[in-house]
């Protein structure tokens, strides 16, 4: 069967001495910085009451909610089995290991303590951090294939690809897949409620146009990507990436509505 060879990239983007630092890590470096660059546009444009060294500050908030909400959340939704007969093992971040989920949830709590501290709207500081959370995503999702991880399920399409430590099968790069829907895709619907729409002028619409946008995009790309091996196929057949979208769904869909009716 014809298949696409996975390209040989070394996860390892620079190695000096016992120092290595990876592609993974770069991600979310680059993401961190284009969204915060992006976050200032907005808000010295579009957003009143949120000034640039306002989201300056808040890098800082923001990029503990990631890693700190999204190892969290990898222990508590996808091995919490694990971590409890080793529970020093959830702080070896090195060993990776990120739920996305979890670090929304810790992104969302940054922003609400944030935004109490310097009396700040929210929600408003909640649409910029929407609008820019793509880009991390594609970042991310890019990381994810140079990793060879979160592959696809076997397929016959033509771009099939053999994945190192998948087997012989030809399988879906749903990593590709997701950073074209959670990342360009959604960047690019964010950026018309913001600019074609005045969207920022509705506080919290932003924010529940990504929400839920991000839940139909994740619930498209798993029908593709291969469950995670120790969890599988779970209630009514959906992967535990679609079960924690529903959630999501419906606070986007609170949130869309709540800014309508405004």
């Amino acid at each position: 069967m014809f298949a696409i060879a996975f390209p040989a990239i070394d996860p390892v983007a620079v190695e000096i001495g016992p120092l290595a630092i990876r592609w993974y890590a770069l991600a979310y470096v680059a993401g961190i910085l284009v969204g915060w660059r992006y976050m200032i546009v907005l808000a010295r444009r579009l957003a009143d009451g949120i000034a640039a060294r306002d989201i300056d500050d808040f890098v800082l908030w923001a990029t503990l909610g990631i890693v700190l909400g999204g190892r969290l959340g990898y222990v508590l939704f996808y091995r919490p089995g694990d971590y409890l007969q080793d529970p020093l093992a959830a702080f070896a971040l090195w060993q990776g290991g990120m739920s996305f989920h979890g670090g929304l949830c810790g992104v969302v709590i940054a922003a609400a303590l944030f935004a109490r501290r310097r009396g700040i709207p929210w929600l408003a500081l909640g649409d910029l951090v929407s609008a820019a959370a793509p880009i991390g995503l594609f970042f991310g999702r890019l990381a994810n294939f140079v990793n060879g991880e979160l592959y696809g399920r076997p397929t016959t399409v033509p771009w099939g690809m053999v994945f190192p430590g998948a087997g012989p099968e030809p399988r879906h790069p749903s990593q590709l897949y997701e950073a074209a829907l959670e990342g360009l895709v959604l960047f690019a619907v964010c950026a018309v409620v913001v600019f074609a729409m005045r969207g920022l002028e509705r506080t919290g619409l932003v924010g529940g146009v990504f929400l839920a946008g991000y839940a139909i995009a994740r619930g498209v790309a798993e029908l593709f990507r291969q469950p995670d091996a120790h969890l599988g196929f779970l209630a009514g057949g959906a992967t535990m990436g679609q079960l924690l979208s529903i959630p999501v769904l419906i606070a986007g869909i609170w949130l869309i509505r709540r800014a309508r009716a405004r």
